[in-house]
């Protein structure tokens, strides 16, 4: 166990790597620099010194080459100190803080919802496989599977936020409360889950409609397998069938899903905050893109990326928990 532990810690060190050096060179190789990004944004009539711009240059590494860059910014994540926001003059750890609660309550309450409703959903299609309802199901499920996350949100907006305006079901268009810190915590948490709610569901549907089908597939391959028959020959019911024996031995493609779906619970989605104007991680990466933000871009990628190795970690583990077959160790 303990060396599977320092393999994988040691192949995931890599990857950070790779991966990080990859988006830096990318970030410091993109069109324009955080100060032309500010210089662009303010008044046009004000005239910047060239001395003041080599200055700010040297005061933020951005007269050095990218790969000295990436050392210098390496050496001060090694040490803890993920560097300063060039924009909001803020530590990046401070921003990721602040980001990373709104960015959970959507994700968070998304992903709960999709498990706890694609799995019935995969189970009761594999069972009534080739119905009516079946099919109906399924063909609703592949439209909501081919219908774009933008489109959604803001065709909900209009329906909740402007043709629903002045009645019961009315629903706010932006942003994550309306009320002031003072309020009641009893009207700032009903008003933030009314906010909510449009985010989670367009952060839903889509992948609901996928697992639910990737659900299906798994188990109408095991429903075949000559352990079903077997079953059934001795007398067991369909739904002990489907759940005691079919079920059971999908798990594991079904961890394999769990743990690639983990990291969207920190990355959160970048298009759908940002047509909500939900403050957290995914659009705080949006905005930081647009202002060339260096050092917050690499903050939230090197966030984003040990969200998706701990999440494949964690599937690993779960494979020796679902299967006894699989050891660490092999």
């Amino acid at each position: 166990m303990a060396g599977y532990l320092v393999q994988r810690t040691v192949f995931g060190l890599l990857t950070l790597l790779v991966i990080t050096a990859v988006v830096y060179g990318l970030a410091r190789n993109m069109p324009g620099t955080p100060l032309t990004s500010q210089l662009g944004e303010s008044d046009p009539s004000r005239k910047q010194n060239p001395a003041d711009l080599e200055r700010m240059k040297k005061a933020y590494g951005l007269d050095k080459p990218w790969p000295e860059g990436y050392r210098l910014w390496l050496g001060n994540v090694i040490r803890g100190d993920l560097g300063r926001s060039i924009s909001r003059k803020q530590p990046v750890v401070t921003l990721i803080g602040e980001r990373i609660g709104p960015t959970l309550l959507v994700s968070g309450t998304a992903f709960t919802l999709v498990w706890f409703l694609a799995v019935p959903l995969g189970l009761y299609a594999a069972a009534r496989s080739g119905s009516p309802d079946e099919r109906l199901t399924s063909l609703l499920l592949y439209v909501l599977y081919s219908f774009p996350t933008f489109v959604a949100a803001l065709f909900l907006q209009i329906t909740f936020a402007v043709w629903l305006k002045g009645t019961p079901w009315e629903l706010p268009l932006f942003g994550m409360t309306d009320l002031p810190t003072d309020a009641p915590w009893a009207s700032r948490v009903l008003d933030i889950a009314r906010h909510a709610i449009l985010p989670v569901v367009c952060q839903t549907y889509v992948a609901l409609a996928y697992d639910s089908r990737f659900i299906k597939a798994t188990m109408e391959e095991a429903i075949r397998q000559d352990y079903v028959r077997t079953a059934r020959a001795k007398g067991a019911g369909p739904w002990r069938v489907l759940v005691l024996h079919a079920f059971r031995n999908t798990l594991i493609p079904l961890v394999t899903l769990l743990g690639l779906s983990l990291p969207g619970l920190i990355g959160g989605s970048v298009i759908i905050e940002q047509v909500f104007s939900w403050p957290g991680m995914g659009r705080l990466f949006f905005e930081s893109i647009r202002e060339r933000d260096y050092p917050t871009i690499m903050g939230l990628t090197l966030t984003f990326s040990l969200a998706t190795l701990l999440g494949q970690f964690l599937a690993d583990i779960l494979y020796c928990m679902v299967d006894p077959r699989v050891s660490v160790e092999s």
